[in-house]
């Protein structure tokens, strides 16, 4: 099928495959955000915008605040838990520390290292 230039006196540069559409309003709906939209197919603006419409983010309040409650104490646990942690992070590094020392002190001293002052 091969589409020619039509030579529009008006300027508009119609392709023959556009001549006859009638001006029509098209329906499209966003991929994005639901919303759906009015589109002038000759003028190629929207015409009429709808915002989807959103279910509302808490149905039952009462539900809500039970679940907002039990986080309460979730968080708590937490806290203390990690409070707990930390009060024996520092009896953990020190008998690493004690280990290691006690492994430094029983192998025997190594060859010191190769300076880069020493390679001239």
């Amino acid at each position: 099928m091969s589409f020619c230039w039509t030579g529009d006196p008006a300027g508009r540069g119609l392709l023959g495959y556009d001549r006859g559409m009638a001006a029509e309003v098209f329906e499209v709906r966003c991929p994005c955000c639901e919303a759906t939209l009015n589109v002038d197919a000759e003028t190629r603006a929207v015409i009429f915008h709808k915002a989807a419409e959103k279910p509302p983010a808490i149905e039952d309040l009462s539900a809500a605040v039970q679940k907002l409650k039990g986080e309460e104490s979730r968080r708590d646990q937490v806290f203390r838990k990690q409070v707990e942690a930390e009060k024996s992070h520092g009896k953990v590094l020190e008998k690493k520390f004690e280990e290691l020392l006690k492994q430094a002190k029983s192998e025997p001293p190594s060859k010191p290292g190769v300076r880069d002052i020493d390679l001239d």
